[in-house]
């Protein structure tokens, strides 16, 4: 079995159709700032002959398996080793200016986490790592061995919502001083021994979230992608973002509100002076779950929600007149 056929895409039919069905038989650029094994990409190639696709990658490993996997689209792809947050860059490098749609696929793939080398699952005792570019950053055995006790309790309680961040952050600091962690199995048994689970998923799950969301910068990675993503985005244009955790949907739905409104005056001002427009137009007005069937077939898609929204301009929205504002 290759890697193409383990990992299978989340939400593959309703993405393409939230994503693509304004530009199906018309020429486009999409971005796929979170390329990974390909999965969406095939399918958005194979949808629309007319589109060209940029797609970027952290992961060398998973942009070398794409370049294959959409081998049969030929020039119509170019690719990009880097951050998704970088994605202005990359687009500027393509030679691209606008771009119809992007797709931002936030989490990790199957492959990486039933890989145990890569150290992304407290299923297999592998080496602690955890990057998603294995070429360059500190891995996560180096932060659970030299981060500050007040560091680790923050990235626990930020990042894994974990009620006991504290004491399993005093307990990591109390071990690495005669004994640095250095496997996922040594962490994953002080996550049992501490969080004492009852119920609900297994006691390193929320732990391991954290700690990758930490080494990756997962969260800002999005925060910036999602702003530069405005600048690209022609109008009519298409954003749509798959998240697996609150944390992340929490920051897309926050953003599509933010950049939905048509004013940012302070409730009770009677005149606007804020001169705001709305720059998205939401299309979900709902996150978008998995089917029954899709639950059945992929078990991974269970967390997964996904949010689309449309650029819009000024000359499409109900204005303001005389100075008043529209509610």
């Amino acid at each position: 079995m290759t890697a193409d056929d383990k990992h299978i895409p989340v939400l593959a039919n309703e993405t393409l159709d939230l994503l693509m069905a304004p530009f199906d038989g018309k020429f486009c650029r999409i971005v796929d700032g979170t390329l990974g094994f390909g999965g969406h990409s095939s399918r958005i190639l194979e949808r629309n002959p007319q589109a060209r696709l940029l797609g970027i990658d952290r992961d060398r490993v998973a942009l070398n398996a794409s370049a294959e996997r959409l081998r049969f689209a030929g020039d119509r792809v170019t690719l990009r080793h880097g951050r998704f947050s970088d994605i202005r860059t990359h687009v500027q490098s393509a030679g691209w200016d606008k771009v119809d749609g992007i797709l931002l696929d936030i989490g990790v793939s199957s492959v990486q986490l039933d890989t145990p080398e890569r150290g992304f699952s407290y299923r297999f005792d592998g080496p602690l790592d955890m990057r998603m570019n294995p070429e360059s950053g500190m891995t996560a055995a180096d932060l659970l061995n030299q981060l500050p006790e007040d560091e680790l309790s923050r990235i626990f309680r930020d990042y894994g919502e974990i009620r006991q961040a504290r004491q399993l952050a005093r307990e990591i600091v109390r071990i690495r001083t005669k004994d640095p962690f250095d496997s996922c199995g040594k962490f994953a048994a002080v996550c049992d021994r501490v969080l004492k689970q009852r119920g609900g998923p297994p006691a390193p799950t929320l732990p391991f979230q954290a700690l990758r969301i930490a080494v990756n910068e997962e969260l800002k990675e999005l925060e910036e992608a999602l702003s530069a993503a405005m600048d690209l985005l022609a109008v009519g244009g298409r954003l749509c973002v798959i998240t697996f955790h609150s944390l992340e949907d929490r920051i897309v739905k926050h953003f599509f509100q933010d950049m939905a409104e048509t004013c940012k005056c302070p409730p009770g001002c009677p005149v606007c002076v804020c001169n705001w427009d709305a720059k998205l137009q939401i299309v979900t007005k709902k996150p978008v779950t998995a089917t029954e069937e899709e639950l059945a077939r992929n078990s991974r898609s269970s967390c997964a929600k996904l949010r689309a929204a449309e650029r819009i301009e000024k000359d499409n929205q109900q204005h303001k007149t005389e100075g008043e504002k529209a509610r």
